[in-house]
């Protein structure tokens, strides 16, 4: 079987808001406020459209903080946290010889930072990254990207993701998928398990 990973929420947690927090003063007020308007334009970032360097730049415009480019980008890439049981079941899908690809809005800025820091990525044979293609998820591009790329059959494939219109779309190519829930792992592995024949992989 194909198997096609989305990474946040269902391979990393994350979490923006306390990281970026730790850049303003502690007497900031509506932080949030700084936060979100950062957030608004995270999809520029992850689509491409915009350089990592531009985006920090602009970042720390909306700021108005004493921050380098340096602080702010590490501070961007401290949000993630791994999701140690779905670990246990990719471990365990590549020792039974599946082949594993990752498929991610993500930025250029995580990406480099992700593979250094958590290793056991590279049991993933390829990835469909967003900001490498220009689309996101849920644009039809992205999948139609990772079958022509990948050469694969959407009826041996399984996609898993945590974003409901992510699955709406993965159907419409007709991939077997699951919406995955981070606290609901058990859930997970017993479609899973039914997906694979009731076999131990």
């Amino acid at each position: 079987m194909n198997f096609l990973f989305d990474i946040g929420r269902v391979l990393l947690d994350f979490d923006f808001e306390p990281s970026l927090s730790r850049l303003l003063p502690e007497n900031t007020k509506n932080k949030s406020d700084y936060i979100s308007q950062i957030l608004n334009q995270k999809d520029t970032l992850e689509a491409g459209i915009i350089s990592p360097e531009n985006f920090t730049s602009w970042a720390l415009d909306v700021l108005g903080n004493n921050i380098t480019a340096e602080q702010f980008q590490f501070a961007w890439q401290q949000i993630f946290t791994a999701n140690t049981p779905m670990w246990k079941s990719v471990h365990k899908l590549a020792n039974n010889g599946h082949q594993l690809i990752l498929i991610s809005n993500i930025s250029a800025i995580h990406w480099p930072w992700i593979l250094q820091t958590f290793p056991d990525f590279s049991l993933f044979k390829g990835s469909v990254l967003s900001f490498e293609i220009g689309f996101l998820k849920p644009q039809p591009e992205i999948y139609q990207h990772a079958i022509t790329t990948f050469k694969l059959d959407p009826t041996t494939t399984i996609y898993i993701d945590d974003m409901a219109q992510n699955i709406v779309a993965g159907k419409q190519f007709g991939f077997h998928c699951w919406q995955y829930e981070l606290n609901n792992h058990h859930t997970f592995e017993t479609w899973l398990d039914n997906i694979l024949g009731q076999v131990e992989y």
